[in-house]
């Protein structure tokens, strides 16, 4: 049975407090493109409330700059770092408030999702995880910073994942 996929386009988000990655592509049939990559940062030396408008206002820019269709969103899981979980928690929300004003669906991945989708193991590395997203988006170079690899990691997920659901 042949499916055609209609063309999508996905942001990945690695979320933080410090530093937050962003990356979109775009697949139409079984071609995937890289839109764009940032990587947002914001002093720690801020008030915090500055920090969160800053996310906040350099997501919703993504958004309308790539008009995604999808955010895939890095789900957090933190065991003994409380303040850090709180932190990010705090970016998540921001970023899924630019997500609902830009009316896009948000699906989350794991880590070892994302190792496992896109290395074939769950215990990959940071250095395996880039060297694949460079490979499958045809980069001369992996990204400088490992927050936007771990964005397109988490887009490029997300059409793996979306794959599989065709094939049902």
């Amino acid at each position: 049975m042949n499916r055609t996929r209609p063309p999508l386009t996905v942001v990945g988000l690695d979320p933080g407090l410090a530093n937050l990655g962003l990356g979109a592509v775009r697949e139409v049939g079984r071609a995937v493109t890289l839109l764009g990559a940032k990587l947002v940062r914001t002093s720690p030396s801020a008030e915090q409330s500055a920090r969160l408008e800053t996310l906040y206002r350099e997501v919703s820019r993504f958004f309308a700059l790539y008009e995604p269709d999808v955010l895939a969103l890095e789900g957090q899981y933190f065991h003994r770092q409380r303040e850090v979980a709180f932190k990010v928690g705090q970016a998540c929300g921001v970023c899924l408030l630019a997500a609902q004003e830009h009316g896009l669906e948000v699906v989350e991945y794991g880590p070892m999702q994302v190792k496992q989708a896109l290395v074939g193991t769950g215990r990959a590395s940071k250095a395996q995880v880039g060297y694949m997203v460079r490979a499958t988006l045809g980069l001369k170079e992996t990204p400088e910073s490992h927050h936007v690899a771990d964005a397109l990691a988490l887009a490029l997920t997300h059409l793996s994942a979306r794959q599989f659901q065709l094939l049902r």
